[in-house]
């Protein structure tokens, strides 16, 4: 299949697979007479494995890591096991960090009397009064 099939059928756009291509994770594929791209099923399923890798939010390292591992069907799993435990720490701190973001700005707003700017608790809360400026930036 040509690059634009694949990309399709990965839902990926064209520049993407380009781009997994040029970062290694994605082999390159073999070319027509008239030097197109020809991809095969090996190339759909990578790109597939890739695709959801990232959806979760692993990094490009970490997808290159699993790739390596996945293409070595013997070794053992702990690797991978390791690189997924790693990813779903970070996850959960970014967690707790949205959920300590998502409490301040509940309480924060929970303080807006809905007076005037001046009085305004939101703006207060978030540092000292920010003086007008009539100048133009330069």
């Amino acid at each position: 299949m040509k690059i634009g099939e694949l990309a399709k059928a990965t839902a990926t756009k064209v520049e993407t697979v380009r781009f997994y291509e040029k970062a290694g994770l994605l082999p390159p594929p073999a070319r027509t007479d008239a030097n197109y791209r020809s991809y095969g099923p090996a190339h759909l399923q990578r790109l597939s494995f890739i695709r959801r890798a990232r959806d979760l939010g692993f990094s490009v390292d970490a997808v290159r890591d699993l790739l390596a591992l996945a293409d070595d069907r013997g070794k053992p799993c702990g690797a991978v096991d390791a690189i997924a435990s790693g990813h779903l720490a970070e996850v959960e701190r970014k967690i707790a960090d949205l959920s300590a973001m998502r409490e301040e700005l509940t309480r924060v707003i929970g303080s807006c009397r809905h007076n005037t700017v001046a009085d305004c608790k939101i703006i207060e809360t978030l540092g000292p009064r920010v003086a007008a400026t009539t100048e133009t930036p330069a």
